[in-house]
């Protein structure tokens, strides 16, 4: 049975009934501090896997009103949530976009997907040629806390459908061997900022206090951590 069930069917929706819409406006002020920082101005932004659509319509609040925006998804429970979002230059597809021909966008949006996919190195090389720009967002499961605990990494599997587990130095390398220059990273203390769970919470302060004096650091040992990356 195909892992992609499990968005297609309701399963995912059932155990994440926000699809994560919470974290929207935290992963909207990351995409846009990359923009800044790299003097990007897109004018047509697509989001693969966009999920409810709140990330798309958070940045179509902070960028050009001429800006174009598009997302895929390949749930339909996503979809239906997404669509109270549209509106004439921000729109919504069920599909898989790797079956869309001949798109291409200024910049396109890969913020926790690859994670979640059976063959993310096909999905790379296929996603490669249909934008000038890409920013992924990648959460680095993999730290001497999460290989310590028993069942910290099955519950990323459980829960949220994760088949892949990453490093910061596995997660650059994944996208250098599939062909993309990373032009820019910087990583995203979602644990700090976001945690809302009891061992988050506990685990708040030292994450914050070791990220502060070594943040390669902090992600190795404690985890909590994600990567942002700009790429071509």
């Amino acid at each position: 049975m195909s892992h992609s069930t499990v968005y297609l069917e309701g399963e995912y929706l059932a155990k994440n009934p926000q699809w994560h819409v919470e974290e929207s406006p935290w992963k909207a002020k990351q995409v846009l501090r990359m923009l800044r920082q790299n003097d990007l101005t897109p004018k047509t932004i697509c989001e693969v896997g966009c999920g409810a659509g709140e990330v798309l319509s958070q940045l179509q609040r902070n960028l050009s009103r001429e800006c174009v925006f598009q997302g895929y998804d390949i749930s339909p429970q996503a979809l239906e949530l997404a669509r109270s979002r549209a509106n004439e230059k921000l729109q919504f597809e069920l599909a898989d976009f790797r079956s869309g021909s001949d798109v291409f966008f200024d910049l396109i949006l890969v913020l926790d997907v690859i994670e979640h996919l059976e063959d993310y190195w096909s999905f790379l090389r296929q996603l490669k040629p249909t934008s000038r720009h890409k920013i992924f967002h990648i959460p680095l499961d993999l730290s001497v806390q999460t290989v310590f605990r028993q069942r910290a990494l099955l519950k990323r599997r459980d829960l949220y459908a994760h088949l892949h587990y990453f490093t910061k130095e596995t997660a650059l390398q994944t996208l250098r061997d599939a062909g993309y220059e990373v032009l820019d990273y910087f990583y995203t203390p979602r644990s700090i900022e976001l945690g809302a769970e009891l061992g988050e919470k506990l685990l708040s302060l030292p994450r914050r206090l070791c990220f502060a004096i070594h943040q390669d650091f902090a992600a190795r040992l404690l985890g909590g951590f994600s990567l942002l990356i700009l790429a071509r």
